[in-house]
């Protein structure tokens, strides 16, 4: 159904969204190739950066095209199997945000309370293995959410009160009762972000100890630069993604509630690479020397 059925508003929509959109994968994408092609950022830190700006290009990818094209050709029609496939890629990289949010905690917290070992705990090995661990637990979550609404015979309604397919939403079209589903799929989901805040939480915790002993105010206010800008995302996703989980899970008008949907899916991607490269030195240097060299 998308945000809004005002004719007037379908153009503003789609020059909003186009341009969210192109500001997102230009600002991630310069933040991958910052990353690759400067041997100063080849740490576990930008490492894991990286691949939290690919899974943000992705994300927004598969919701925003969609409603553009959508705009554009005036027709907001979707397949079964489009809409499902939409579904299950769209908590794939949600779930995989969340849980590279936790280990790029646990990779400050080795940095900062373990840091005469920190080249031999976050070896490549370890970094590679944490990203492919995130990647499984991610997909085997979304297929979890898929098995849930497969098992849906038939839907008494056809109209999806949203700009995209979300589980909730297909979960309320169902002809049959879905207590039980919604059950399973809200722990799942709660069980997921449980999870990964808790390890957020340690992370910082074991942090804060160690930056309370420190005796040097300065050596304070380093330990604390290294995370203001993982703090900052941290609190922007999980702000915006328990407003929008909260909304879907009790709300009866799911799309009154679009605006916690956007700030979710398109609004934290776009503003995750300002975030990263406005408060870091590192990440301005090397896109300072790439626009050198292009220039």
């Amino acid at each position: 159904m998308g945000l809004s059925d005002d004719p007037e508003l379908q153009p503003l929509l789609c020059v909003l969204f186009l341009s969210m959109y192109l500001v997102t994968v230009l600002g991630n994408l310069l933040i991958i190739l910052a990353v690759t092609s400067d041997s100063h950022l080849h740490t576990p830190m930008y490492f894991f950066l990286s691949n939290l700006s690919s899974v943000d290009i992705g994300s927004i990818s598969t919701t925003v095209p969609k409603m553009i094209v959508d705009i554009q050709s005036h027709s907001k029609v979707i397949s079964y199997s489009g809409c499902l496939t939409q579904m299950s890629i769209f908590i794939l990289f949600a779930c995989m945000d969340s849980m590279l949010l936790t280990v790029m905690a646990y990779d400050r917290f080795v940095a900062i309370c373990h840091p005469l070992h920190y080249t031999v705990i976050m070896n490549p090995r370890l970094c590679c293995s944490l990203v492919l661990v995130s990647f499984c637990v991610s997909l085997l979550d979304s297929q979890v959410h898929n098995v849930i609404v497969l098992q849906l015979v038939c839907f008494k309604d056809v109209e999806v009160s949203s700009f995209f397919c979300g589980p909730s939403q297909l979960l309320n079209l169902a002809c049959s009762d879905t207590f039980t589903n919604n059950i399973v799929s809200y722990t799942i989901g709660a069980m997921t972000g449980f999870l990964s805040i808790s390890g957020i939480i340690f992370s910082y915790y074991k942090i804060l100890v160690s930056i309370l002993r420190v005796p040097s105010s300065g050596g304070m206010y380093k330990a604390f630069a290294t995370c203001g800008s993982h703090l900052a995302v941290v609190c922007l996703f999980y702000g915006t993604g328990l407003g929008e989980y909260l909304s879907s899970a009790t709300s009866q008008f799911p799309r009154k509630d679009a605006a916690a949907s956007v700030m979710y899916t398109v609004v934290t991607p776009m503003l995750n690479p300002f975030i990263y490269s406005l408060r870091n030195k590192d990440i301005k240097r090397a896109l300072w020397r790439i626009y050198s060299e292009v220039s």
